[in-house]
């Protein structure tokens, strides 16, 4: 079972232990273009393509996880759509689901386990719409990405099936 807020009470000492240990981690966002300072701890750049004009070392990245990143279209359609950042969250968390970026996902968390600040390090000029701060809402909320394949989704799939044979 994977621990969020609203079920806490539901999970083991072993599982809510993690969950307490990835909430303590401070999370913070920073452009890939920002200067790199010792605060930042471990910086974790989450993008798929590497920032132009950013020199790896000047860049101080411990870990680049592209498999978190959103999809090549979902970036272009996003760059084209930039005001309907609501629809990209979720589409974006939809692809969260899928089992690369649930790997990526599950070592991010694991990376985070043992430090105190980590940084999600991103090249978007929009610092309040971009997947970082998904990321980060994600890392300090909910352990995993909503997702239909859980419990609730098993239990919602007779209703639904009788809904598609009323039709």
């Amino acid at each position: 079972m994977e621990c969020d807020r609203q079920s806490l009470r539901l999970c083991g000492r072993s599982e809510l232990a993690t969950y307490n240990a990835i909430s303590a981690v401070d999370i913070e966002l920073k452009r890939a273009y920002d200067k790199a300072s010792l605060a930042d701890g471990t910086r974790v750049l989450v993008d798929r393509l590497w920032p132009r004009g950013l020199n790896k070392k000047a860049a101080r990245i411990h870990a680049w996880m592209r498999d978190l990143a959103p999809s090549p279209a979902l970036r272009r359609w996003f760059h084209a759509h930039a005001l309907q950042w609501p629809a990209f969250r979720k589409r974006y968390l939809k692809e969260l689901n899928s089992a690369k970026a649930s790997a990526a996902l599950d070592q991010l968390y694991h990376l985070a386990d043992d430090r105190k600040r980590v940084t999600l390090v991103f090249a978007s000029k929009d610092q309040e719409h971009n997947n970082a701060v998904v990321l980060k809402e994600l890392m300090e909320g909910m352990r995993k990405p909503p997702s239909t394949s859980g419990p609730a989704g098993a239990a919602a799939m007779p209703a639904r099936a009788r809904m598609r044979a009323r039709r």
